[in-house]
């Protein structure tokens, strides 16, 4: 069995590191590259950037806050937001990302999956979906989780594994900030239907939601704001997953 990961998420908006819950009430957690630095030291197992605002102001992710991160790092860093070429996929893979992620740009043109994925590899492919319940169906969002989608979750993710996504950044905007666990629900569900790694985002707040979610076929767990305010060092969190039995990297 793979080893479990445990990945922070740097949501970026204006140059800062920012967050929020249910994706409003955004609030500022720091400077992104001393945060970066930060995991590194801890030990976190990888990195993730989204630039939270791209999509929605129709531009391109802050390609030297990318560059200047990817200097300062030496574990997987994934970027995402505003990627809607395969040109601008490749403008942050020469910037320092190790992959890249797509969520509304892959709804609007899921071709554009296809297309990374042939010119870089599947590995460096994260399809993200920004998922909630609404009427006892988990659906597909976008725009930041502005914008519903008639896309129902499992079968969005069946599709982006079939163009060639090698991974799947889930976050369910119903546990979003939330602090109250994942939603190990729907992502036990999407891990199911699909052959590749499903990364789970939204709701981590204590160390035993990590303890319930890698106690599934899961791969790995994202937080943000738990990690960026102190409330639980990664080592912490690692000794605590060894003494339980997981499987994580150390």
């Amino acid at each position: 069995m793979l080893k479990k990961r445990i990945i922070p998420c740097l949501d970026i908006k204006n140059g800062r590191t920012v967050k929020g819950v249910n994706f409003v009430d955004i609030q500022d957690a720091g400077d992104p590259v001393e945060l970066a630095k930060q995991y590194v030291a801890q030990g976190a197992d990888e990195l993730v950037f989204l630039d939270i605002n791209a999509s929605v102001e129709n531009r391109a992710t802050l390609i030297d806050l990318v560059k200047e991160i990817a200097g300062e790092i030496n574990i997987p860093f994934t970027v995402g937001g505003g990627i809607n070429s395969l040109e601008a996929a490749a403008k942050l893979i020469k910037a320092g990302a190790d992959k890249v992620s797509v969520n509304s740009s892959a709804v609007k043109n899921p071709e554009l999956i296809k297309e990374i994925a042939d010119k870089f590899g599947s590995q460096c492919v994260v399809a993200a979906i920004d998922t909630k319940l609404i009427n006892d169906k988990w659906m597909v969002f976008v725009q930041g989780g502005r914008t519903i989608t008639d896309l129902e979750t499992i079968n969005w993710a069946k599709q982006i594994e079939k163009l060639g996504a090698g991974e799947i950044l889930l976050t369910s905007m119903n546990n979003d900030g939330t602090k109250s666990g994942f939603a190990i629900d729907i992502t036990s569900e999407v891990t199911k239907a699909v052959n590749i790694p499903v990364i789970a985002s939204g709701g981590a707040g204590t160390k035993e939601h990590f303890k319930q979610l890698f106690k599934t076929d899961i791969s790995a767990g994202l937080a943000a704001s738990i990690f960026h305010y102190g409330e639980m060092p990664i080592p912490e969190l690692k000794n605590y997953l060894i003494n339980e039995n997981i499987s994580i990297r150390k």
